[in-house]
């Protein structure tokens, strides 16, 4: 018998969650799990990364699962490394060795900011997502789909690779390789995706908020908290096909990507994405991904302290 999609979440709840608070001396890390497709894989090209952003960040951690194609062995691999340039399209993990791209992702810039805003934190990355890939089944295509009951192929789908690769990452009890133990403490979701589902008809596209609150719900819970605040990426158009657009209901989808933030009181959107160049009709440019790692940032710890502020009014402790 095949387990459901929220008994899947629970088969792989990470074990240092459950250890009661100060029976270790564990360096605790703010956990933020990066997920969606190709603008959230990261298009941006590290050779035009200037100062900084070229070297490591340093004490940052990130495990990047290895992203791999419905029907495929459940994958995920992947090892916690420092946060540096080429966690972008074409990345790749065997368990042992990280494969860098010549790109980068939103990745670099989102935990340079949490470290300007919240100085004395310490940041870990969990990231998984892959290019194409849609919510809605119907939209799958030869990419591959995150609606945890799509079946195509062997049944395996973006959200069981997305499942193992959390089963993965908290697998290491000692992510900064310093001889003491860690404990992760989820502190947020960042999810860019959409535009494959703005691509496939306008009834996929007006099933969006639906299954965009499904996902995020299974994704909340695989993490063991169910108002986890989430930062959306509302999708964007570079207007460079033949008509004009290249996602033919992408107002579709970014009507439903706002609707679900405006149902969620645990949940922002960001809509820089409107401003940004193109390095092809699909992907931003450099300067788009460094500045929408910064926006997403800015955004969750906006809605951590509009959360903490909530609990402070209601007299919660």
């Amino acid at each position: 018998m095949h387990a459901t999609a929220y008994q899947r979440c629970f088969l792989f709840i990470p074990f240092l969650l459950l250890l009661p608070a100060g029976i270790l001396e564990a360096k605790v890390f703010k956990l933020y799990y990066l997920g969606g497709q190709s603008n959230m894989d990261g298009y941006g090209y590290v050779n035009e990364l200037l100062g900084d952003l070229r070297g490591p960040v340093k004490g940052v951690m990130i495990f990047h699962g290895n992203a791999a194609p419905d029907g495929s062995e459940i994958d995920g691999r992947g090892l916690w490394a420092e946060l540096q340039a080429g966690h972008g399209g074409d990345f790749a993990s065997d368990g042992k060795t990280n494969t860098y791209s010549d790109r980068f992702g939103v990745e670099l810039t989102f935990a340079r900011r949490l470290l300007e805003l919240e100085p004395d934190a310490n940041i870990a990355i969990i990231k998984y997502s892959r290019s194409g890939t849609s919510i809605d089944p119907r939209a799958a295509d030869r990419f591959g789909c995150w609606d945890p009951d799509y079946s195509a192929a062997n049944g395996v789908n973006q959200y069981d690779h997305f499942l193992a690769t959390i089963r993965h990452a908290f697998s290491d009890g000692d992510i900064d390789d310093d001889g003491q133990p860690d404990t992760l403490v989820p502190a947020g979701i960042v999810w860019m995706q959409g535009e494959s589902d703005a691509a496939h008809g306008q009834e996929i596209a007006r099933r969006y908020e639906a299954n965009l609150k499904r996902l995020i719900d299974l994704i909340r819970a695989s993490l063991r908290q169910d108002d986890l605040p989430v930062v959306i990426g509302r999708i964007s158009d570079s207007g460079q096909d033949a008509d004009g657009k290249v996602w033919d209901h992408g107002d579709t989808v970014r009507n439903a990507q706002a609707m679900f933030v405006r149902s969620d009181r645990a949940a922002a959107l960001v809509t820089t994405t409107d401003r940004y160049g193109y390095s092809d009709k699909w992907h931003y440019d450099t300067a788009g991904y460094i500045d929408l790692g910064r926006q997403f940032a800015q955004a969750l710890v906006r809605l951590h302290k509009h959360t903490e502020q909530q609990r402070v009014q209601s007299g919660d402790k």
